[in-house]
């Protein structure tokens, strides 16, 4: 990033030192605060005590000179919890402003963009995980994603931009970082282009994304990033906050052909206005060298890369939150090893990539007690209500309460899938193309509200059948641990995983929901 413009940011941390000064002293209110502070990636958390402050991690990969500088950050202002992100960020929480305002400004020297990372803005550019050292992949995106953060961020101070602009690159129909129903979204084919999806979006009003372009040259993608926000200033809905996120103009252009149609304009309008946005010839830099040297391992937390005698590890913390000690320990590991990098997932999953056998062996040892073992363990959770100002119910802690029930039940590994949790309906835990999800809610019992979240069914995120899933109605907190437990007791006495039994057994599983929901 622009050395000029890190510090044009940073010149504006004295003014946001004294807003957050003001706001702790009870001098401005939580909207106000909110929406001013989101520029600088902070938000106060519920109840007004203390701060997060989200690190932005372009395309989710963390390369270990700045896991180094995070780690040491941890340490040395005794941050006292952190969360990996569906949006492939690292969260740091529980901050109060004599730790904040110096992570705020070592960040950025450092770096470590903290702009734009709340508000309206656009957000950390995503993509699939393993791009580059993933088997059967068309290609490798990340370069690409990471050329695309960086002109991202020529677009914070823009004008007019939708209240989150979501970009994403998928390197296979896998689809993790969700491409297909992004704000804009860069789909991988075998042939070595992209397709493009736009104006799609969960949440509220959830859209699939408008396909608007097909095999296009990876080298032209940010003249599509261009047109995405020129369509916005032209079509979008920014006077409307509610409104103000590009899914929206799908309807008030009369439909996806109108939309795509809409696009199309303002994509020719960037091409024709002259200006040269074509990345090199020489783009992107040169492959991976590294190679195995003979020695293996076989764990169901370890992936073998495509290239030869080469692993990577799965690390997931439990809804996303690890324990410190154990990543900071992770730090050091990772830092000694050639070539070694940490790459964060949608799904709150940390990968550490590039390792030989005998490497993959220690950073499974090194991460053992802190990583889930199951798909269900590995289940999604937004931060949830306890911390988040705008969520309803406490997601992180339904998650903590479920695994906890599924393990003292003994439940077999493939008797329940990864599940998506939600605090609210903004579906930040993505429940909505989940098979199994929840939302945040509420339910009447005895004609009084309860807390409550409402799951839903039949969500997918896979390209080409993507589906957004359908609501059986809330289950109180505490029912939910017990009937998923219901649940994987009844696929495990079938012999059955749950893939093969909810196929055929669909009418089942809701059946037990209905125990539940009414």
């Amino acid at each position: 990033m622009d050395r000029q413009k890190i510090n044009e940011w940073k010149r504006k941390l004295p003014e946001f030192r004294q807003k957050t000064d003001a706001f702790y002293a009870g001098e401005l209110d939580k909207g106000s605060y909110k929406g001013y502070s989101g520029y600088f990636g902070s938000y106060a958390q519920k109840g007004g005590n203390a701060s997060m402050l989200r690190l932005r991690t372009p395309a989710g990969r963390i390369p270990k000179e700045i896991l180094a500088v995070i780690a040491d950050m941890l340490k040395r202002h005794d941050v006292p919890r952190l969360h990996f992100t569906t949006c492939q960020t690292i969260q740091l929480h529980d901050l109060k402003p004599d730790a904040l305002y110096p992570l705020m400004e070592e960040a950025l020297d450092n770096g470590i963009i903290i702009m734009g990372g709340g508000g309206d803005f656009p957000r950390n550019t995503m993509c699939s995980p393993l791009s580059g050292v993933q088997k059967g992949e068309h290609f490798d995106v990340l370069p690409y994603a990471e050329a695309a953060a960086d002109y991202a961020l020529t677009l914070i101070d823009a004008e007019k931009m939708p209240r989150k602009l979501k970009v994403a690159f998928s390197n296979s129909p896998e689809n993790a970082p969700h491409a297909t129903y992004r704000d804009l979204g860069f789909v991988a084919n075998a042939d070595g282009t992209f397709d493009v999806y736009s104006a799609g979006g969960l949440g509220g009003f959830p859209k699939l994304g408008v396909k608007v372009a097909e095999g296009i040259d990876p080298k032209e993608i940010l003249y599509y990033v261009k047109a995405m926000w020129l369509t916005f200033r032209a079509y979008g809905n920014y006077e409307n906050r509610a409104k103000a996120r590009t899914r929206y103009m799908q309807d008030t252009l009369g439909g996806a052909e109108n939309y795509a149609k809409a696009y199309a304009e303002k994509l020719q309008s960037v091409f024709d206005s002259g200006e040269d946005l074509t990345l090199p010839d020489d783009f992107p830099d040169a492959p991976l060298t590294k190679s195995g040297d003979g020695s293996t391992v076989n764990d169901p937390r370890v992936i073998p890369q495509k290239q030869n005698g080469l692993y990577a590890v799965v690390y997931h913390p439990i809804g996303g939150q690890p324990d410190k000690e154990t990543f900071l320990a992770l730090c050091d590991l990772i830092a000694s090893i050639p070539d070694a990098e940490l790459r964060l997932s949608p799904d709150e999953t940390a990968y550490i990539v590039n390792l030989t056998g005998s490497e993959a062996v220690r950073v499974l040892a090194a991460t053992e007690n802190d990583s889930a073992r199951t798909p269900f363990e590995r289940s999604v959770s937004c931060i949830g209500a306890s911390t988040c100002q705008v969520g309803v119910r406490d997601s992180q802690a339904l998650l903590r309460a479920s695994v906890k029930a599924v393990r003292a039940a003994d439940i077999p590994a493939d008797a329940l899938p990864k599940i998506h949790i939600s605090g609210c309906p903004s579906s930040c835990g993505t429940h909505q193309t989940s098979p199994i999800g929840f939302r945040g809610g509420m339910k009447k019992v005895d004609g009084k509200p309860q807390s409550a979240f409402v799951l839903s069914v039949d969500g997918c995120e896979q390209q080409g059948v993507e589906n957004l899933g359908r609501e059986l109605g809330p289950i109180l907190d505490q029912d939910i641990p017990k009937f998923l437990v219901e649940v994987g007791k009844t696929v495990a006495a079938s012999g059955m995983d749950f893939d093969s039994w909810y196929a055929a057994n669909a009418e089942t599983f809701e059946a037990i929901a209905k125990k539940y929901t009414e």
